[in-house]
């Protein structure tokens, strides 16, 4: 089921690539006109196993945006409840993304982790507002947020007043608890 919200996703910024622009700018803080280049790249990345055949990962977005400064972005619409396993597939995602356009002078790999977000169509109490990376290296401690966005902290006023339009096709689930309520034949009854 989950493929389906993921479909509708890349389908959204496949098809409204400038939807994007509001969302970054919520999730980063970032003050993004709309009038910026966006470039989408290839959602498919093979991850290199030791012991095993690659394995391919598909994102549901890898894209940069060029305004004052070039920044690179990562944003997944996860569907599931949150399992503690996203953030393990978020950071071999940003890795790859990281390496697929890593460069190598004189043995030097130089790499950029992109600015990673999810996007939660489902949420429990529990829900952080963020995750984070902790990398210890031989060289030091790397550590930073992945910042959370819920859609059900977002009333249809917030997204029309913040112009977060492509969170409409899944408001539905800000009113999933619901669902057995709104099934129920007392409620129908006054309606008809």
């Amino acid at each position: 089921m989950a493929n389906i919200y993921d479909g509708v996703f890349r389908t959204i910024l496949n098809d409204c690539r400038r939807l994007i622009i509001p969302i970054i700018n919520e999730i980063f803080g970032e003050n993004y006109t709309g009038e910026e280049e966006i470039q989408f790249f290839p959602n498919e990345h093979f991850l290199d196993q030791q012991d095993s055949s690659d394995k391919e990962r598909i994102t549901d977005t890898n894209f940069t945006v060029y305004g004052k400064i070039q920044k690179k972005y990562h944003i997944e619409c996860e569907s599931s409840l949150p399992d503690g396993k996203i953030a393990i597939r978020l950071f071999e995602y940003d890795a790859q993304i990281a390496l697929d356009e890593g460069e190598v002078t004189e043995e030097t790999l130089t790499m950029t982790f992109p600015n990673t977000a999810v996007l939660y169509l489902r949420t429990y109490k529990k829900t952080p507002d963020k995750m984070k990376y902790i990398i210890i290296t031989p060289g030091g401690t790397v550590e930073y947020d992945v910042p959370i966005m819920k859609i059900q902290s977002y009333s249809l006023n917030d997204i029309f007043k913040k112009r977060l339009l492509l969170l409409i096709p899944f408001y539905i689930f800000s009113h999933e608890k619901s669902f057995p309520e709104y099934n129920s034949k007392e409620l129908f009854r006054n309606y008809s």
